[in-house]
């Protein structure tokens, strides 16, 4: 994927690391903006939004984990994890608080462009395609839920699932398929899991939107779509 005038924003204290990651991705052809510490790199990220975010964990002023926080209902630009930090917990806490990738110190710069690459071609441009059922609009490019105008925050991995089903109306979409297609490889992939984000999704739409989403027993879900728009 061409990389010209895209523009990443790093988020590391470490001046070392700092400078090879700026080096190494305006190499790779990027436009570079750095933030040294978590406070400095929320505006960054909302005030001039860039097209991926590489972030560390071990931050000063905010965490790595209070900027993903901060960022999962406000931002969809990805960010791509750096950290020195070992436990399987604390990957999946990056992941559920809506990490694209976790990447673990020591590191290549060139895995960190290559990584950056995929999450990028994963984003490519969709048609603007709005669904509107029930009392719930979703807008699928913008990823955005609304229920009665109002704002409904989605976890990214519950916006995938709900997406996916709402791309495909009326179709039973295999529990295989979304686990494939809507979770993380570092994800636990299990029924359980997306049976977990789906029962989450239910709840946060209110009874009369999760109705159309139907359980396939044996199988997996479908969306039943009663009115949608573009």
């Amino acid at each position: 994927m061409d990389v010209e005038s895209l523009r990443a924003l790093v988020i590391e204290d470490d001046p070392a690391t700092a400078a090879g990651l700026v080096a190494g991705l305006r190499k790779a052809g990027f436009e570079v903006d750095l933030a040294s510490d978590g406070s400095a790199g929320v505006r960054a990220a909302l005030g001039s939004p860039p097209d991926v975010i590489v972030l560390d964990l071990l931050l000063p002023e905010q965490s790595g984990f209070e900027v993903l926080e901060q960022l999962r209902s406000r931002s969809s630009v990805p960010v791509i994890v750096l950290t020195a930090l070992e436990e399987l917990s604390d990957r999946l806490r990056c992941f559920e608080l809506g990490a694209a990738d976790y990447v673990p110190k020591p590191f290549w710069v060139e895995e960190v462009v290559a990584r950056i690459r995929s999450r990028l071609a994963l984003r490519a441009p969709r048609p603007s395609r709005v669904v509107r059922w029930a009392d719930a609009e979703v807008d699928l490019e913008a990823r955005t839920v609304r229920l009665a105008a109002a704002r409904v925050p989605l976890t990214r991995h519950e916006f995938d699932v709900l997406a996916y089903l709402l791309e495909r109306p009326g179709r039973a979409v295999s529990r295989a398929q979304l686990l494939e297609h809507s979770l993380d490889p570092f994800e636990e992939r299990s029924d359980r899991t997306l049976d977990s984000h789906v029962a989450r999704i239910r709840k946060k739409l209110g009874p009369s939107a999760a109705s159309a989403i139907v359980t396939v027993w044996g199988v997996g879900y479908r969306f039943e779509r009663e009115t949608s728009g573009r």
